[in-house]
């Protein structure tokens, strides 16, 4: 237990410092996504990131830190690997329903785990490219999924015309935003200070033009 005591104070020394107040059951909820996931990657290689510690700075916090960006009762999470940031955003912000998309099967078997061990209410988990997808969604997340070209390319199609994309960066992306397809505009930067966490975090909000 005092592995996980220690994780889980590195995790709420986090989301204070991110200003964040989320639900009472958020926290263990978290730890208990952060052990799967670690147990997982000892044979199915979900992620580079190996140290528990590293998991909850670059993973969980990571993931935290655009919380309170998200918005609308969809969300579909875009390259998600192995729930990044979609798993995370619904168990700090439950309630709404939640796609998470991948093309890769070994972590779609994670995905669907993840679910059911952690009881994740409105949240599916689809092996599918990107652009295959269907419906339309007020929230789109993507995490260092791909060019900002190539993410609207693929997925543009599924924001909602009111809705928002949140892109995932690390270094601010200036050099992507003239090959954007028209029809989307940025409307806002931001500077991600994600606690732990030494490198540069970016987050695009996009919408329709």
């Amino acid at each position: 237990m005092a592995a996980r005591d220690a994780l889980q104070a590195r995790l709420e020394q986090g989301i204070a410092e991110l200003g964040l107040d989320l639900p009472v059951e958020a926290v263990p909820r978290l730890l208990d996504y952060q052990a799967l996931l670690e147990r997982w990657n000892a044979a199915y290689n979900l992620t580079a990131v190996r140290d528990p510690m590293e998991m909850i700075t670059r993973h969980l916090l990571d993931s935290l830190a655009i919380l309170p960006y998200v918005r609308g009762d969809s969300l579909a999470d875009l390259g998600t690997g192995p729930g990044l940031p979609g798993i995370v955003l619904a168990i700090a912000a439950p309630g709404r329903q939640i796609l998470l998309v991948d093309s890769n099967g070994k972590k779609v078997r994670f995905l669907r785990e993840a679910i059911r061990a952690l009881k994740l209410d409105g949240v599916r988990a689809l092996q599918s490219r990107v652009e295959d997808v269907e419906g339309q969604f007020d929230c789109i997340t993507a995490r260092a999924f791909a060019s900002l070209a190539d993410m609207l390319g693929w997925g543009g199609h599924l924001l909602a015309p009111a809705g928002i994309w949140l892109a995932m960066k690390g270094k601010r992306p200036d050099d992507e935003l003239a090959g954007m397809p028209p029809g989307f505009a940025v409307r806002s930067t931001h500077e991600l200070n994600v606690p732990g966490l030494p490198a540069e975090r970016h987050l695009l909000v996009i919408g329709r033009r």
